[in-house]
Parts: C-alpha cells; sequence; structure tokens
C-alpha cells in the first residue's frame, strides 16, 4: 500500500490543530485508516493507507480528511475555475496507444521548497498507484510562464499541440540534462528514459507536446527544462496523457485539489479531439443512493435522519433524503470529483462508521451459537481430492487465469465449438502480462502446461486438479457462471483411454455414482478415442486420449489421456 511522507508540523497547521500532539494525530489518523508505520530521518510521519483513497497521497489531502473529522469542514467542496485561457490541440498524428489528454492551469501559487517537494511527492504517487507506473496515465507540471501559444483567429486565447513525432525528429533539453536531444536519444541515454522508455519504444510515433517555441514534453517519460517547476514558479500548467480518459481525468482532480489547498486559483483548459472539445478539468459531483435501513444494518447502529446526514457532510459528502420502495428512507449522496473509491453503496456505509467512529461501536455476541467449521461443499472437494490422490494423481494448483492460446488455441479448440472447455472467456481489460489475459474456461490445458515444464522429469506423470473455471453468461447477475471443475492427466508410455477410464470409474464409484461413457467427438482428443463423462445420467465432462497435435503442440513424447467433469457431478 501507499506510503507518503508528511511533516506533522505542515499538518498541524494545514489542520489549525496546532495544539495537536503527534500522538493525538496519530489517533486521529488511525481513526481515518491511515497507519503511522515510522518516522524519517527528519521527523517526518510515514503514513501508510488504503490505495483506493488517492486523494491522500498528498498532506493537503490528509488535512483535508482531518478538517471534516474534526467537524471544521462540512459537505463538499468544489473549488471555483475561471473560464478557459488555454487550449491543448490533440492532433490525428498522437499514438492510437496513448490517444488521451487532460489538463489545468493554477495560479496564484505562492511555493517554498517543502511545497514543491509535497507536489513532487504527490506527482510520483499518483503515477505509481493510478497511473499504473505512467502506463495508464502520466502527469507533466510546468511553469505556465515560459509556455508561448496562440490559436489561430482566436488572439485572447493560447494553446499547445499534442501530436506525434518521429523517434529521431525534433529535439529538447529533458530535466537533469545540459543538451538537446531527440525523444529516441532521450530512451537511450537519460536515466529517466531508460526506466520509461519502454512504455512508449515499440510505438511507430512517440507522444509529444508542443508550444509556440517548440517540444517541451515528452510524456510519459519526461519534461523539458526550459518549463521546469521552482519555488519562482507562480503559474502552474498540468498536462496528462494516457490511455484512460476517466483515469487521468480523476489523477487530474487529485492534484488540483491539493494546489487549491494551498491558495491556488484552478482555471480551466479546452481540450479539442480531433471530433469535438471537452473543458477540464472535469469537476462533476456524482451522486448515488444508499439505503438508511444498510447503514444500520451493516454499523449495527441506530440513526435518526439528521444523524446520517450529519455523519454524511463529515464525510466530505452532503446528502439528501428520499423515500424509496415500501416506504423506505434513503439518501441520495454527492460525492466530490477528486473521490474515485466510491463504487458501491457499501463504501458510503464506510465513509458513515468512519465518522460515527468504529471505536465507538459496541461489540456484542450475535443472536445465534455458532461454531467455525468448512462448508459442505469444501468437505466434499476435499473428499475428491483425497481419492484423487489415493488413485495416484498428484494434486496441482494452478492459476485460474491463462491465455487465449493456452485456453484455446494450443487445445486445437474455438471458444465456438460446442465442446467441453469452448466457450466465451472472461477478459482482462488491462492485463499485467499476456500470458494471463483471460479466466480459464477449463483446467486440462493447465495441467498439460504442467506436463511441458516437466518433460525433463521421469514418467508416468499422473497430475490432476480439482479448481476454478468461468465463462461468460448474460443470463447471471455478474454475466459470468463460475464453476468448480475435475481435470486429470496420464502422461506415459501405455496411457490410454480404458486407463483413463478406469480411474474416473474407481472415482465415480467411491461416491456412488453412476458412470455411463458414450462415444463424442472432441478436437483436443484423437477421433474414436473420446467419450462424453455421464454421471448419474447428466452429461458433465469428457475424457478420452489426447491429440497428437496437442502432445507437439506441448512438446511431449509420450501419450496422454485424461478427463474432465464439473465437481457437482459427484454430488449423487
Amino acid at each position: 500500500m501507499p506510503v507518503v511522507d508528511v511533516d506533522p508540523d505542515e499538518l498541524r497547521r494545514m489542520t489549525g490543530h496546532e495544539e495537536k500532539s503527534d500522538d493525538e494525530l496519530k489517533d486521529d489518523l488511525f481513526g481515518l485508516g491511515i497507519e503511522f508505520e515510522g518516522e524519517t530521518e527528519d521527523g517526518e510521519f510515514q503514513l501508510e493507507f488504503e490505495a483506493d483513497r488517492l486523494d491522500r497521497l498528498s498532506i493537503a489531502g490528509i488535512a483535508r480528511s482531518l478538517r471534516y473529522q474534526y467537524g471544521d469542514a462540512r459537505g463538499v467542496y468544489v473549488p471555483e475555475t475561471n473560464d478557459a485561457d488555454w487550449t491543448i490541440e490533440v492532433a490525428e498524428s498522437v499514438p492510437e496507444e496513448r490517444p488521451y489528454v487532460t489538463g489545468a492551469i493554477v495560479r496564484g501559487l505562492d511555493m517554498d521548497e517543502g511545497d514543491l517537494e509535497a507536489i513532487i511527492q504527490l506527482q510520483e504517487k499518483l503515477h505509481a498507484t493510478m497511473g499504473r507506473k505512467r502506463a495508464k496515465g502520466a502527469i507533466g507540471i510546468h511553469d505556465l510562464t515560459m509556455l508561448k501559444g496562440t490559436v489561430a483567429g482566436r488572439d485572447h486565447e493560447k494553446s499547445i499541440r499534442y501530436v506525434g513525432v518521429e523517434p529521431e525528429g525534433d529535439t529538447f533539453v529533458p530535466l537533469d540534462a545540459d543538451r538537446a536531444l531527440t525523444p529516441a536519444a532521450v530512451i537511450e541515454e537519460h536515466p529517466v528514459g531508460q526506466t520509461y522508455g519502454d512504455l512508449v519504444s515499440e510505438y511507430d510515433r512517440y507522444p509529444a507536446i508542443y508550444d509556440d517555441i517548440g517540444l517541451f514534453s515528452f510524456p510519459p517519460v519526461i519534461n523539458g527544462r526550459r518549463t521546469e517547476v521552482s519555488t519562482k514558479s507562480h503559474e502552474l500548467f498540468i498536462e496528462m496523457t494516457g490511455t484512460d480518459q476517466w483515469t487521468i481525468d480523476k489523477m487530474l482532480n487529485v492534484v488540483c485539489y491539493a494546489l487549491d489547498a494551498r491558495g491556488g486559483r484552478v482555471e480551466e483548459v479546452e481540450v479539442t479531439y480531433p471530433d469535438g472539445t471537452v473543458t477540464r478539468p472535469d469537476l462533476t459531483v456524482d451522486e448515488k443512493r444508499v439505503e438508511h435501513r444498510q447503514i444500520e444494518r451493516t454499523l449495527g447502529i441506530d440513526l435518526d435522519e439528521d444523524e446520517a446526514i450529519d455523519l454524511f457532510e463529515r464525510s466530505g459528502l452532503d446528502a439528501e433524503t428520499e423515500i424509496v420502495g415500501d416506504d423506505e428512507l434513503a439518501y441520495d449522496v454527492s460525492i466530490p470529483p477528486y473521490r474515485v473509491d466510491v463504487l458501491h453503496p457499501v463504501d458510503l456505509v464506510d465513509d458513515v462508521g468512519r465518522a460515527y467512529g468504529f471505536n465507538n461501536l459496541t461489540p456484542r455476541y450475535p443472536n445465534v451459537s455458532t461454531v467455525g467449521s468448512r462448508t459442505e461443499a469444501a468437505r466434499h472437494e476435499e473428499a475428491v481430492r483425497n481419492v484423487l490422490v489415493g488413485l495416484g494423481f498428484e494434486d496441482m494448483l494452478n492459476f485460474n487465469l491463462t491465455s487465449e492460446a493456452e485456453n484455446f488455441e494450443r487445445m486445437r479448440l474455438d471458444p465456438g465449438d460446442d465442446a467441453v472447455g469452448a466457450a466465451r472467456p472472461p477478459t482482462i481489460m488491462e492485463p499485467y502480462s499476456q500470458d494471463f489475459t483471460i479466466v480459464r474456461t477449463w483446467a486440462l490445458p493447465s495441467l498439460l502446461m504442467v506436463l511441458e515444464n516437466n518433460t525433463h522429469r521421469e514418467y508416468p506423470q499422473d497430475l490432476a486438479e480439482i479448481g476454478f473455471a468461468a465463462h461468460v453468461d448474460e443470463t447471471t447477475l455478474t454475466n459470468v457462471a463460475e464453476r468448480r471443475t475435475v481435470a486429470a492427466v496420464l502422461a506415459r508410455n501405455d496411457a490410454s483411454f480404458e486407463d483413463a477410464k478406469g480411474r474416473l470409474q474407481a472415482l465415480a464409484r467411491n461416491f456412488g455414482v453412476d458412470l455411463a461413457t458414450p462415444p463424442t467427438e472432441h478436437p483436443s482428443f484423437i477421433e474414436g478415442r473420446a467419450a462424453d463423462v455421464v454421471l448419474d445420467g447428466d452429461a458433465v465432462g469428457v475424457i478420452g486420449e489426447l491429440h497428437p497435435a496437442v502432445l507437439v503442440e506441448h512438446d511431449l513424447e509420450v501419450p496422454a489421456a485424461g478427463f474432465e467433469f464439473r465437481l457437482d457431478g459427484l454430488d449423487g
């Protein structure tokens, strides 16, 4: 989780509670869910907090939360913004991999070294968290007075341009450098370029930002020295580029609120895309509804309407009452633009609980007497696992995430086939690795990957797994159907359909289930050597000898047979 260094004296000053001792501050911070991790050599607090509260990545955000807790501030605060005087023009040449940009101007700042360090820390913490190490969003902060630009035909407005450039194109002097470099040279020679250059090195054209003087920013890698921010900078231009508009807009809001808390005046910027114009920052107040009874039931407390609204306001929220359903009291809650963590009504309940004080909740025993134990389903799964081990299988535990190549292509399977394992998989929107892009639809490919990685070991290798599989099902509440699946594979010189069926027959007999194996066809198995797994009359899986093409694909030089079926088929 993120750790932020905070000067306790500065925190006291920003909250207006200079009488607070260090221990009192630590207790107050803990009430917000912020834990004290230690002190730096300079006596600064090292504070750790949940990564969803990105507005607390700066001392200004932490101070804001404390003021709400102390009752010194209430409700939603939205900074007033001046009309746009600058425009960011987005060219069609911008790399399609990083098409989005946002921005704002902040004027009237008077910063000392501590303020500047706090802004830089906020920038880097946002990069590391919401920005996914600059891959999803990157921030550039510039001295506005060093920029020059005009919009053709609109002399009262100024503009910068977000474009795509040739890697060996225009030059600029990057931060911490003493000579001009091309973007390609920055990646090759500059320490920061060597760290973040991989984010854009595969692009045909590199993202770049220009004013009338020339190139001054190479996002997401590094800014130019010409617009470097110092304590003498009173007007800032903030630009952010990324792969997702919502992400960079929310990151921008966090920065704008932090600078507003330091006396800055936020000014809008127009962002002109080829297909339209938007105005940023987007300080729209979101709304979400939560029922009164959900608050009371979750927290175990009794509140009247006024008390609930008071707690919302002390959380930095606004709330209006509504009557819904069968005369049920609910609240339409306004959420400030810097909050990115309120995704569900339970998040609002959490805010109410923190404002009430979790330490003020009275512990009580439930009205039922229970003893913790495993569920019946867990006991059943353990029993199946024990039988598989008794039948000579090694118990495996593989990843639930895989790739389409492993799940389908290497198994000679297509998602549209009418076969076990063939289904539309749940996909990962932004996978960390191309090896883990989907949730697996069956477990047998995972076992074959284990065999592939152990071809140097002695045979026979008999593997089994009871694991998780899923597929897209739009008839369900979550649009995903999940199940527990049993898979096994036998890799040996004499592996055969009969051997696999014998093991499966013994497994079914242990649970008093009738097994039938009518012939079937499956792309992963040899034609004429595959069958459906039918347990107590229900077709729940497949069994057979694996196709030679599948064996070759996995570098296996011995025959293999296997089966897979739904775990609930053994319920009897």
